[in-house]
């Protein structure tokens, strides 16, 4: 059967596509690279099974082994706590769940805000501004620079080598860029250490230097992943959140209207349009039953939460943008052990930043019809390459 997630329309509005998927079968056998077929999960109630069961490894490492990809994407990025499973994983993940506790992001909220503001200061009224550009991804860029101690003049760099890791179907630059981050990264940890400070990246430091329980590789991996994945979701989470809005001027409104609204506003935008499109990569241990479907040990599974956020099953008319819905369940996040560790940061961003707009701009609009904007070509995350607002 010909794969509908290659077709150019695809990342445009994806919904169409995975609802007829989802009509066959809430998980379907797909064709996939070098002959290999993998299962494609577009169901809410399948996709929440699959991501808590331990039958689906994360171990990436262990799954190419011997297989001769050709590929030399640098261990910090291929094996890092994204691509394990527990226990390794349970030991990872508990050196720095505590810097993005509730209460950890709270003390950010106030930084978050006035970085917020000073963005939304270069607009002028009347003149075309690049959402993307100007707002949505310098914030979480600066955001989570500013948690790891980046240097200011390093954040440019660091935009650019994430922007790479995503370059769909170039594995030359993804490659490269993943060394190029992670020496970084390798380097930076060097000039903590010999001048410690109080970010995030020294606290990881301690943890390895004090009580031996980071190895020199697991350091620098965290340091890579919470660099890259701290921002890349979240300014998505704002690109697509902001084009929702800027369709439904009502909702705008009302969010300037009632700004204690921005919360159960961004449970929503992530349901409508989710910054993850597909999760990273998954694989059978053993036979797995799944939403009906038979999957052999040894196949990759490919989690979709931006389908199972559209599943009619879960939430009634999915398509709609609805301000009132209760969306807390949806899935943009993942769920179980891996659940992305910064949600609480990102959903921090999102209100600010919608609540910002909204205040201050609330007759903002697009400066070019939505289907005229282009989409990210990668099939992990989704978002608008840029968004021209005219405030």
């Amino acid at each position: 059967m010909s794969n509908p997630l290659q077709d150019p329309g695809f990342l445009r509005n994806p919904y169409p596509a995975l609802a007829a998927l989802r009509g066959t079968s809430p998980v379907l056998k797909m064709p996939g690279g070098g002959g290999r077929p993998s299962y494609l999960v577009t169901g809410y109630a399948e996709a929440r099974e699959a991501f808590t069961d331990p039958r689906l490894s994360k171990d990436t490492a262990s799954f190419f082994a011997g297989k001769g990809t050709g590929r030399t994407l640098h261990p910090a990025v291929s094996r890092s706590m994204l691509a394990t499973d527990p226990p390794r994983h349970t030991r990872l993940r508990s050196l720095v769940t505590k810097a993005f506790t509730p209460g950890a992001v709270a003390r950010l909220r106030p930084y978050i805000a006035r970085v917020t503001d000073e963005l939304l200061d270069a607009w002028v009224p009347g003149d075309v501004s690049d959402a993307v550009e100007s707002l949505a991804v310098p914030l979480p860029v600066t955001v989570i620079c500013r948690l790891l101690g980046v240097p200011d003049a390093d954040r440019a760099a660091v935009r650019t080598w994430s922007e790479e890791l995503f370059a769909a179907g170039q594995p030359q630059r993804i490659d490269a860029a993943s060394h190029a981050v992670a020496g970084y990264m390798a380097d930076l940890v060097e000039a903590k250490r010999r001048t410690p400070d109080d970010s995030l990246l020294n606290d990881l430091i301690r943890a390895r230097d004090g009580e031996d329980r980071l190895g020199e590789d697991e350091l620098v991996s965290l340091a890579v992943l919470l660099l890259v994945a701290g921002h890349e979701t979240t300014a998505n989470l704002i690109g697509n959140g902001l084009l929702a809005l800027l369709q439904a001027p009502n909702a705008l409104h009302r969010l300037r209207d009632e700004p204690a609204l921005a919360s159960s506003a961004v449970d929503e935008l992530l349901r409508l349009d989710s910054p993850v499109s597909t999760a990273t990569f998954r694989f059978t241990t053993e036979d797995v039953r799944l939403g009906g479907t038979e999957i052999p040990a040894g196949s990759p599974v490919l989690i979709a939460p931006g389908a199972a956020n559209h599943d009619p099953a879960r939430f009634p008319a999915p398509d709609r943008f609805d301000l009132d819905r209760d969306a807390k369940g949806h899935l943009a996040f993942g769920h179980g052990i891996h659940r992305c560790l910064g949600a609480p940061l990102a959903r921090a961003e999102g209100e600010i930043v919608f609540r910002a707009v909204a205040t201050r701009f609330p007759l903002l609009r697009l400066a070019v019809p939505a289907g005229e904007l282009e989409w990210r070509n990668t099939r992990l995350v989704r978002g608008p390459v840029a968004l021209p607002v005219l405030p």
